[in-house]
């Protein structure tokens, strides 16, 4: 989603406050409330402090990101603030590392609040795109860079192309049309500081990046941006996982062929070609399209949960290795199956602050998944319980050697309902989702 259309230049500024509750009033200030809205300021202040002593807002990597609710004609209203020196609020540690302030003011009724706060949370996920943002020599270059990033697509200065590239995307565009591919598939991340498609000619291309808010070149052939938060080491592991997405946002279709061109994260240098067709790779789970979700399930819910996964896997908790299983689906079916370990920790609070859109449940997610039991999610991405107990029936499908009742359950409660599960196992490391009772390993 492009959030620059929500961004005003006048609302890009210096916080000259060193105090967490004067850069929120100065960044209230220049939002300029119309009167007939009838909001007022302190009010606004106080609600946003309330937030912040509850549940802090800040991100790390220097960015905090203070937000609510209210009832107001717009849509959104977006202030953002450059702090050089750190902000103070009731002598909270972290506080003295922010350098932006991202205040978001959201309409009650507008029903994509969540989608807009987690990508608020991706542009800023990179530590030293914030720190691009921070060093900005002016109030000028840092209001173009912001503008830029909220855009989705930030035209590159360094893009990096040599003979071998140029040989590889040709050669692709080739193999491209003479395989009868719809689609071109290129790794982003393989570059660090742009990326070159021209080579590509017309081609229709996926992007598949970390971050949206780099590379693009105007007059592109992209023809869609996929962002994803973590990839696996492996190459084919990295392709399932953005064609699982891509087909879950309808980007792709089932009867698609890709030609997909990927290399090891910022080496610049492409090294892997692969065909794709995508019937044949998840034919195994998925007939068609409308056996990929549930009707009930959001793909952007799916998409989070899996992201969540998948950094489980990779960094485990606190150095050590984690299992954890993950079910999404409608909560009425999923009952008679389930049961609680654990007294509920998300039981008595408000779904938007127990759903896993909401980038501020990363965290709270990774600490239960030491729980024993499952997460039990709704459609719509709120977190119903952990520490789950499944008990569907016995489902007599022979899963792999090395993976056991975690394994079993997934299978099982995704058979006797309609539902996805994702399962992560605790020693191969491995991610599984499974769908109808049959497995589909993503990494």
């Amino acid at each position: 989603m492009r959030l620059d259309r929500f961004i005003a230049k006048s609302r890009i500024i210096d916080i000259k406050s060193d105090e967490l509750e004067g850069a929120i009033a100065e960044l209230l200030k220049v939002c300029h409330f119309d009167e007939t809205e009838g909001l007022d300021q302190k009010d606004l202040l106080k609600a946003l402090l309330d937030r912040e002593k509850n549940m802090t807002t800040y991100l790390g990597r220097g960015v905090a990101l203070p937000h609510v609710r209210i009832s107001m004609s717009r849509s959104y209203i977006f202030a953002i603030g450059r702090c050089s020196k750190g902000l103070e609020f009731e002598g909270m540690e972290d506080y003295r590392d922010v350098r932006l302030i991202v205040l978001l003011l959201a309409s009650e009724k507008e029903k994509t609040y969540l989608s807009v706060l987690s990508s608020l949370a991706h542009i800023f996920q990179k530590a030293e795109f914030v720190n691009d943002l921070v060093d900005a020599s002016s109030l000028s270059e840092f209001r173009k860079k912001v503008k830029k990033a909220f855009g989705g697509a930030v035209a590159g200065t360094g893009v990096k192309s040599n003979k071998f590239n140029r040989l590889i995307l040709r050669e692709s565009a080739k193999i491209a049309r003479g395989a009868n591919c719809t689609r071109v598939m290129v790794f982003a991340d393989t570059f660090a500081e742009g990326l070159d498609l021209s080579c590509l000619g017309n081609l229709k291309t996926v992007l598949v990046t970390q971050s949206s808010a780099e590379f693009i070149q105007d007059g592109s052939s992209i023809d869609s941006i996929i962002t994803v938060r973590s990839f696996s080491k492996s190459r084919l592991s990295q392709m399932r996982s953005a064609v699982l997405i891509a087909l879950s946002r309808g980007i792709l279709k089932f009867d698609d062929r890709l030609c997909c061109i990927a290399g090891t994260p910022n080496s610049n240098q492409f090294d892997t070609v692969v065909v794709v067709d995508i019937a044949k790779e998840f034919q195994t789970v998925f007939n068609h399209h409308s056996d990929m979700l549930p009707s009930s399930i959001k793909p952007e819910v799916m998409e989070r949960a899996l992201a969540i996964a998948r950094e489980l896997a990779m960094e485990g908790r606190e150095g050590k290795p984690v299992g954890c299983l993950f079910v999404i689906g409608d909560v009425k079916q999923l009952k008679p199956f389930t049961k609680p370990l654990v007294l509920n920790p998300f039981y008595g609070y408000k779904d938007e602050d127990r759903n896993i859109l909401n980038p501020f449940m990363d965290e709270t997610v990774k600490e239960f998944s030491t729980i024993d039991g499952a997460f039990i999610i709704r459609g719509d991405g709120v977190l119903e319980s952990a520490g789950t107990l499944i008990y569907a029936p016995d489902y007599t499908y022979e899963l792999p050697g090395g993976l056991g009742s975690r394994h079993a359950a997934a299978a099982a409660i995704s058979k006797a309902t309609n539902c996805i599960s994702i399962a992560v196992s605790e020693s191969t490391r491995q991610v599984t989702i499974f769908r109808s009772g049959q497995m589909l390993p993503i990494s």
